[in-house]
């Protein structure tokens, strides 16, 4: 098509993740706070399926090639293999990805992968049973493992495992989730946490560097970690070749080491806000324009300047306190 997304600062965008609902069966601390986000009413102001869809191909339209697929949790929505259907045949769309906590894909992982997903990001901090349900409140890791096994067996690949690292809390697990990835041929990510949200804000104090993350791998495995070229997932992670094998792993370092420089996507949230940028509270109203009947063409132009405004980078370190507006519930990651 010939189209593409370009910022202020040069960077292409090529990559969107859209949340289709901000709810979660789960309530991780850093995520989420206990009571949840907008518990009364507020399903009328989710985007459709079908709106969802003709924002997606607006993007796609305008150069995008990878949508992820995000919430809250988003197979708390019911049937999100419509959606994949209807994306699925866009010309120029080439990756269709899920990040899940994976609660109920043991479900729905055989017909998502049918509709055309074709990879998937799994939240998961503990491997301890009674660690992770305190950690998620009231999470289940058996259904939760049994979710990644369904997700392998019916071919999703790769299958990787996004771990926030929480000094305190399950940093002791680093060792031990490497050593679940070999077995089972994932890849784990090891996240610092980040203060978004007020939940994200309060927990800063559990920060734990990737490069000493990095550091106890490497000592764990007794081998280099070769650095990848592989820019595939179009994601912010450092990730690694464990020499010798054929594990990886990688770190995303949003605070210690930030990769805005490279940044490349956008996200939008369930009720149609595109946020520009994860830590920066710049955003565009899509679904009022919509729902009054714009054309795809002039939906593509408010598209097209809603980039001209992203932000060259976030501030986690510099000012904490002026990102507390919203909940990374609602951002999807």
């Amino acid at each position: 098509m010939g189209k593409s997304l370009i910022d202020p600062f040069n960077r292409t965008i090529e990559y969107v993740r859209v949340s289709v609902t901000d709810l979660c069966n789960y309530r991780c601390g850093y995520c989420m706070p206990e009571q949840g986000v907008h518990p009364d009413g507020h399903h009328k102001e989710y985007l459709s399926y079908e709106e969802l869809a003709r924002i997606i191909k607006a993007f796609v339209n305008l150069g995008v090639s990878k949508v992820r697929l995000t919430g809250g949790e988003p197979l708390v929505r019911k049937r999100l293999y419509e959606l994949v259907e209807m994306i699925q045949p866009y010309d120029g769309l080439e990756d269709i990805a899920l990040s899940t906590n994976a609660h109920h894909l043991g479900r729905e992982a055989e017909a998502l992968v049918k509709a055309g997903v074709n990879r998937c990001n799994i939240s998961i901090d503990s491997l301890r049973p009674q660690r992770f349900n305190k950690i998620t409140r009231g999470g289940d890791l058996e259904k939760v493992l049994a979710g990644v096994d369904k997700a392998l067996e019916v071919g999703m690949k790769p299958v990787k495992f996004n771990m926030v690292v929480m000094k305190g809390t399950n940093d002791d697990e680093i060792e031990a989730m490497v050593d679940y990835g070999i077995e089972k041929g994932v890849e784990i990510r090891f996240i610092e946490t980040m203060p978004i949200g007020p939940a994200g804000v309060s927990m800063m104090d559990q920060h734990y560097a990737a490069e000493k993350i990095l550091k106890r791998v490497k000592a764990h495995v007794g081998a280099d970690l070769i650095p990848s070229t592989d820019r595939s997932d179009a994601g912010p992670a450092r990730n690694f070749k464990i020499a010798g094998t054929n594990a990886r792993i990688g770190v995303i370092s949003a605070v210690s080491q930030h990769f805005c420089e490279s940044c490349n996507r956008v996200r939008l949230t369930a009720r149609g806000v595109l946020a520009l940028c994860l830590g920066q509270e710049d955003s565009v109203d899509l679904r009022t324009p919509l729902r009054e009947g714009i054309s795809d063409a002039e939906l593509e132009q408010l598209i097209i300047k809603a980039i001209a405004k992203k932000p060259e980078r976030h501030f986690f370190n510099e000012n904490v306190h002026n990102i507390e507006f919203r909940q990374m519930v609602q951002l999807g990651g």
